[in-house]
């Protein structure tokens, strides 16, 4: 169910875009009302969550640590492993949002007869990770060229150097290659790891189908189908939607609002799923905090401020009652006067 349901959606997905788009009339809603739809659900979800997420409190210091940490100065400190200040925090995070480091230290633990335990490295979840993410960017930045106007020099120089290969007419693009052998070797991960199958859930497995379908339906533009889509209108509408000024001025053809339907989707879907971990990678305060607890106090900022309760005051408030059950106290109870 967990397969078939998530599959099922994006069908669904496919269908309602094909279907509404050929209705007359409608094609301004697939390709203007929609897009600004899914933009400010996608902005004001990423906004949102981002707040609620700073907004937490953090009452401990919990920076995950697995090195030695800063103690005498003959000992040698692992200062990415246990940074104690902003600079090692800094480079410990860059590492990690740029090169994935903690998958790269990815251990994978197997258990025989014996029993017997073993660990041994397992790099190849961070090489799909790697080719996933980064595609998925190129992609992201190659796309800017429908929607800008003249075209920036990073731009173009990043799209010359996806196709440098130059194979096909039109040119194929690596990263179209990476992206969806990167798709395909994450989900064969979900379905082959016993492990990692069990604790999968529909919702896993709805943005790979999702992602995958998007880059399926570019693919087809681009390669198969690019005889029926008209790319000036195409671009008309893109620079357009940025400038507020949209406009539909030809039949575009039924798969660019496919296309475009799905990326919607993902974008309106994108704030309120596990893709969140975008912005929640820098918020996470076993990564973006200094294991600094015995140089620093740590105090919660969001704690509220206490009236101190001594115990002097504690028996002076409760001190007939503690008398009564027995318990001693530090001061006899006053002589009560004489009737």
């Amino acid at each position: 169910m967990k397969y078939t349901f998530p599959l099922a959606a994006v069908v669904a997905l496919v269908l309602i875009a094909w279907i509404g788009s050929s209705i007359p009339g409608m094609q301004y809603l697939f390709g203007v009302a929609i897009p600004y739809v899914a933009i400010v659900l996608f902005l004001w979800g990423f906004c949102y969550r981002v707040i609620q997420w700073a907004k937490s409190p953090v009452p401990f210091r919990i920076p995950t640590t697995s090195g030695q940490q800063y103690s005498l100065p003959w000992i040698k400190q692992d200062k990415l492993e246990s940074p104690v200040n902003t600079s090692q925090v800094v480079a410990r995070m860059f590492l990690e949002v740029v090169l994935f480091r903690s998958l790269w230290r990815n251990t994978k633990t197997t258990v025989y007869d014996g029993p017997k335990v073993t660990y041994e490295s397992s790099k190849w979840l961070w090489l799909f990770g790697i080719l996933f993410h980064y595609s998925f960017l190129v992609i992201v930045l190659r796309h800017m060229r429908m929607f800008l106007e003249p075209v920036p020099f990073l731009v173009s120089s990043l799209e010359y150097m996806d196709g440098i290969l130059q194979v096909g007419a039109p040119s194929m693009y690596l990263t179209d290659v990476t992206l969806i052998l990167g798709l395909l070797l994450l989900f064969g991960r979900r379905l082959v790891n016993r492990q990692v199958r069990y604790i999968s859930l529909a919702n896993d497995y709805f943005p790979l189908f999702l992602i995958f379908a998007i880059a399926l339906t570019g693919i087809l533009m681009r390669f198969f189908l690019r005889t029926d889509i008209d790319i000036v209108a195409i671009k008309r509408l893109a620079v357009g939607l940025v400038t507020f000024q949209p406009a539909i001025t030809a039949d575009i053809g039924s798969i660019f609002y496919i296309h475009l339907f799905l990326v919607c989707v993902l974008l309106a879907y994108f704030p309120f799923s596990k893709l969140m971990h975008l912005g929640g990678v820098f918020l996470s305060p076993t990564r973006n905090l200094a294991n600094n607890s015995r140089m620093v106090r740590h105090i919660n900022p969001w704690n509220p401020d206490i009236k101190p309760h001594s115990y002097a005051a504690y028996e002076d408030e409760f001190r007939e009652d503690m008398v009564e059950q027995g318990i001693p106290v530090e001061k006899p109870l006053p002589a009560k006067a004489d009737d």
